[in-house]
């Protein structure tokens, strides 16, 4: 994948979140996407995979092949489930590179999602982010 790919998904979601008229629509879209993550076996459910700072479990597995991340990702709430089928959809399939270079901050930003999430939401989002950049940075 390229740059402008990645740039095309962040459009594309933004095209996508424009069409719902507010913000509690928006919710029930992300938890729309949530609920379509296949779901991760329980073995994988593991203390490991567990994305620390999270009030929420967050459970967030990483592939890597050569130098491109897939991610799976669950949780055992709604809206955060939505939120990691988000960065799944943004960061999966990507290369370190790529990851390191879009900030999903900014995207929840122009998708209207930013300022409506709850500190801890917002707390548990940024450890999400910061475990994928992680991972990005050390390949």
């Amino acid at each position: 994948m390229t740059a402008q790919d990645i740039q095309t998904e962040i459009d594309d979601l933004v095209d996508e979140f424009d069409l719902l008229d507010d913000w509690e629509q928006r919710y029930r879209y992300l938890i729309d996407m949530g609920k379509a993550l296949p779901d991760m076996p329980e073995d994988e459910r593991s203390e490991d995979n567990r994305v620390k700072g999270c009030v929420s479990q967050v459970w967030l597995v990483t592939e890597t092949a050569g130098n491109t991340l897939t991610f799976r990702a669950d949780s055992d709430a709604h809206i955060v489930r939505g939120l990691a089928a988000l960065m799944v959809r943004l960061y999966s399939g990507r290369t370190g590179e790529e990851i390191l270079s879009v900030d999903a901050r900014d995207v929840l930003a122009k998708i209207g999602l930013a300022e409506h999430l709850s500190p801890q939401r917002s707390n548990g989002l940024a450890s999400m982010i910061s475990r994928i950049r992680g991972e990005a940075a050390a390949i």
